[in-house]
């Protein structure tokens, strides 16, 4: 958390507000996040302009001048646009100073997020050159994913869950794909027929776009550039619903562990 969803939610929010314009500034308050911010941001920055900006995974990349930002929000971070005069607070590491007066500014209680800085081509940076397909591209489909987990016994849920296999799919939108599926999380991969893995596949499509449409979920900290909470969490059909009932059958939610992570299902409707 936050997850692909909430990741694509604040790329949404930060585009109209960062794509054509000129840095003025770099702030950098608490350099020791994930990995250390580079402190020649600062001088690399300002005066250049920024062109456009992507999400991979759950990375967002800021395209300026002479190199690309990468920014990961880490399990508790939010990236949101405001005034330039508005003061920092104890949780605000980081900020892009605009030249029309605003900002982007990093906040990250926990410290796991990440500001990092790549001069070439951005799909070459160590973290994301091993990266598996994107889950709302054509490339992720049923024929890929029965081929990926042919020779596979590890439970389902944990490898869809698999960045090598394909990206952003976390803990909570894997739990709400599979119940949405039919599929138990313990299942293991390889015992899922093509049509099962067309099924999972579009329900995987299926619940990051409502997501995405409903602004991601906020458990903890999360927030969208506007400081807007999600409202995913308000549709779950499992996640998080241990001990109450399936709102499809009334059959309560059964919580188990996997991969030190939770996970939630309808023992009638998952088979």
């Amino acid at each position: 958390m936050p997850e692909l969803p909430e990741v694509e939610t604040t790329l949404r929010g930060l585009e109209p507000h960062l794509v054509g314009q000129p840095i003025a500034d770099v702030v950098i308050r608490t350099s020791h996040l994930r990995w250390a911010i580079p402190t020649q941001l600062a001088t690399i920055l300002p005066g250049q302009i920024i062109h456009a900006l992507h999400r991979r995974a759950k990375y967002l990349l800021i395209k300026c001048d002479s190199g690309t930002l990468i920014l990961h929000l880490g399990m508790s971070g939010s990236l949101r646009i405001l005034s330039a005069d508005i003061a920092a607070e104890k949780h605000d590491h980081f900020d892009l100073k605009l030249a029309n007066g605003m900002l982007m500014r990093l906040r990250d209680p926990r410290r796991f997020g990440a500001v990092l800085w790549h001069e070439g081509n951005p799909a070459q940076h160590p973290l994301l050159l091993k990266l598996g397909v994107e889950p709302l591209e054509n490339e992720f489909n049923a024929e890929y994913l029965y081929r990926a987990i042919r020779k596979r016994n590890a439970a389902i849920k944990l490898v869809i869950m698999d960045h090598h296999l394909v990206v952003g799919v976390g803990n909570i939108y894997a739990n709400e794909a599979l119940f949405r599926a039919g599929i138990r999380p313990q299942l293991p991969a390889a015992k899922l027929s093509r049509p099962r893995c067309a099924r999972l596949v579009k329900t995987i499509q299926e619940t990051l776009t409502e997501a995405i449409a409903l602004g991601g979920s906020s458990l903890r900290d999360f927030v969208d550039s506007n400081g807007n909470p999600g409202c995913f969490q308000q549709h779950y059909w499992v996640y998080g619903r241990a001990t109450e009932t399936c709102r499809a059958c009334n059959t309560t939610i059964k919580q188990i562990r996997q991969g030190q992570r939770s996970s939630f299902y309808c023992l009638q409707c998952q088979k």
